[in-house]
């Protein structure tokens, strides 16, 4: 197979993965009678009542790990990002509705030390994923050349690669003010994951409308 082909399949494979995680998730916790109270308090909580995080976030971190790019720096910067992608799922994050030294995950470590370990993996996974849209999706070989559209999408792989870092930098505000309704978890993680799959999606060719004439 064609290497550009197979590089955009693979792009719109985890832009699509990225992009319907949080609503797979959030309608399979409503499908739940007696679900726990925040139970959509973020997606990361959805791993205790549904299989939807554990089944496409791994999908997406595995197809990370197997990307095969322009650039040894291609490929390490994304299978790095797969990596902790896997690292989320493996250590949840903590819940109210269990005791915080439950034993819990792959490793069934500790639910207050695990959450430590899942807060660290989300953070790596979206300042790399922001790194390669705002640096590595953007380069050309010829800055002097570039077509319009090439310059729209670099305008585009910014703007969610920036928006990235904008809504970890709030989620960090918000899990630190008390007063911010828990729920503006599951918003920021949202919109986190619909700038990664702008982005991948972009880049991937599925927005015709961005697409060079061949």
């Amino acid at each position: 197979m064609n290497k550009n082909l197979w590089l955009r399949r693979v792009r719109n494979v985890a832009g699509l993965l990225g992009g319907l995680l949080p609503w797979i998730a959030i309608f399979s916790v409503l499908l739940i009678k007696d679900r726990p109270d925040h139970a959509l308090y973020s997606i990361s909580a959805t791993y205790y009542t549904s299989p939807a995080l554990a089944v496409i976030l791994g999908a997406a971190s595995i197809v990370l790990m197997c990307y095969d790019g322009y650039s040894m720096l291609d490929d390490v910067i994304t299978c790095i990002s797969g990596v902790f992608g896997l690292g989320i799922i493996l250590f949840p994050c903590t819940v109210g509705w269990h005791n915080s030294m439950d034993p819990v995950g792959f490793f069934q470590v500790p639910m207050h030390y695990s959450n430590m370990i899942h807060c660290f993996c989300a953070s790596v996974f979206f300042v790399l994923l922001a790194f390669n849209s705002f640096f590595l999706f953007t380069r050309t070989d010829d800055f002097d050349k570039q077509t319009k559209k090439k310059k729209q999408r670099n305008w585009v792989y910014r703007i969610c690669g920036i928006g990235m870092l904008v809504f970890m930098v709030s989620q960090i505000i918000c899990s630190q003010v008390s007063c911010i309704p828990g729920w503006t978890t599951m918003v920021n993680e949202i919109f986190l994951l619909l700038f990664f799959s702008v982005s991948w999606l972009t880049k991937g060719g599925m927005l015709k409308f961005l697409n060079d004439k061949e």
